[in-house]
């Protein structure tokens, strides 16, 4: 005895944000913070940030994760301008973009300000 199954593939958006229903500085916000999400990315920045000049290479030794995967979060944080990168020789320099880095900083502030938690009288 034979079975065919066959599946039909239907594209169904489900589960899209409407991000039409957010402000841009909302949506902006969420998108850097996203970025932030994976602590792998956050050590990332602590050991540039230590570094106090461009890192050049030192991560996978420092982190301890692999080459690809050093890579790979590098990608995130640049293409979400948390990070510059510049090319010297052979190796890819990176270092903290300090006008996103600025520009983070005060959105945060002034979400993290917005609420009145020491005087609190919700629940």
């Amino acid at each position: 005895m034979l079975l065919i199954v066959i599946l039909r593939y239907t594209n169904v958006a489900m589960g899209l944000t409407k991000t039409k229903n957010y402000t841009e500085a909302q949506v902006d916000l969420s998108k850097m913070v996203k970025v932030l999400g994976h602590p792998a990315r956050i050590a990332i920045l602590q050991s540039i940030i230590k570094t106090e000049s461009c890192v050049c290479g030192d991560l996978v030794t420092e982190i301890g994760l692999a080459q690809s995967t050093i890579s790979q979060h590098l990608k995130e944080l640049k293409s979400a301008g948390l990070i510059q990168g510049t090319i010297e020789g052979t190796s890819m320099c990176y270092c903290i973009n300090p006008q996103k880095w600025n520009k983070l900083k005060e959105k945060l502030l002034l979400l993290f300000n917005s609420a009145n938690c020491e005087d609190s009288h919700c629940c």
